[in-house]
């Protein structure tokens, strides 16, 4: 299926009823993200990813855009990591990884990673804040504290890469993952936006297949960014399959499930559960041009659904964002191809 991009021009495609066609945006403007995250207040929309500021304060960064297609930064979430991270995830260097943004309960929640590379000695975090405006009086970010917490001496899970699910008011959940064992889940109390004393289990939703138990560096399982929404009766579990962080050499693609319970079994179009390593392929790098496609986020509203993740130019090895409108043909989703 031949792939569209969308200039400037047609913009006002945003605002009718998407193509049937899946179609790449041609975006401009800073697009210099990994592992992004979108969400739109009044007339702005906002993205959140990984990254530090290397020349000073700043963790977090923020793209802000009016049209989707046109970005620009507007600041960090926080100045510097909050101290309970750099007191919990020694081996951290300041940053944090992979954010998510939602709102609920009156409030933006942003979790967050902190971690050490290949090592599953990590914890995630939350911030929240009334607004996302950075011009509102009311704009503040208030860091939450520690979520979850896995160890490298007894956890077989890897807490990084969160996404907050919520099925109603009352049943929210937050998914993770990173190699190991795989994705898992946990309950959430919408009311503090930390784990739910009345439904304790850990769920496992998703895995690839290893050898044996995988220690540092994981080689094997490698499977992360669970990011899950609903569409009909059904719930879709997207996870990055295979390696990011390798410039060129990247071989990240995404992969999908769907259940009809949001705590699963997801299985792919094949029937495989993704408990055992299945996944149907949503995208891929097919020529030199762009590598390593994932850490994929999904955002919807009237217009339609739209895959927000990042690759890596064929050349430079850096990532990049990339947003496509996504479309679905028998109950799976198909997005636009990579030039």
């Amino acid at each position: 299926m031949a792939t569209l991009i969308l200039t400037c021009a047609q913009v006002a495609l945003l605002g009718q009823e998407l193509s049937k066609t899946p179609q790449l945006l041609e975006l401009h403007g800073d697009l210099s993200v990994h592992d992004p995250v979108m969400i739109k207040q009044a007339d702005t929309y906002y993205l959140f990813c990984t990254g530090r500021n290397r020349r000073g304060p700043g963790v977090i960064p923020i793209r802000c855009s009016k049209d989707m297609i046109n970005w620009r930064f507007c600041g960090y979430v926080f100045e510097q990591l909050p101290q309970w991270a750099t007191q919990e995830i020694q081996g951290n260097r300041g940053d944090a990884w992979a954010p998510d943004i939602s709102y609920f309960n009156g409030r933006y929640h942003l979790y967050y990673s902190v971690s050490t590379f290949g090592r599953n000695d990590s914890a995630i975090g939350l911030a929240t804040n009334v607004t996302l405006d950075p011009n509102s009086p009311d704009y503040k970010w208030v860091d939450q504290g520690m979520v979850v917490r896995s160890y490298a001496s007894k956890d077989d899970w890897n807490a990084i890469d969160p996404q907050l699910v919520i099925e109603d008011a009352n049943r929210v959940w937050l998914c993770w993952g990173s190699f190991w064992s795989g994705i898992k889940m946990r309950r959430i109390d919408p009311k503090t936006g930390r784990f739910s004393a009345e439904d304790t289990t850990l769920y496992s939703l998703a895995s690839r297949p290893r050898s044996g138990p995988d220690q540092t560096p994981p080689q094997q399982g490698a499977i992360e960014a669970p990011f899950i929404i609903r569409k009909g009766q059904w719930w879709y579990l997207f996870a990055s399959f295979d390696f990011c962080c390798r410039g060129v050499n990247s071989t990240y693609y995404v992969a999908v499930g769907r259940s009809k319970q949001v705590t699963g079994p997801y299985v792919d179009k094949d029937g495989r559960p993704m408990l055992e390593g299945g996944g149907t392929v949503v995208i891929q790098a097919t020529t030199p041009n762009w590598r390593g496609p994932g850490h994929q986020a999904v955002y919807s509203d009237q217009t339609g659904d739209y895959l927000v993740f990042h690759a890596y130019h064929g050349q430079t090895g850096r990532p990049e964002l990339k947003i496509s409108t996504m479309v679905w043909e028998d109950g799976w989703p198909k997005v636009g191809n990579l030039p």
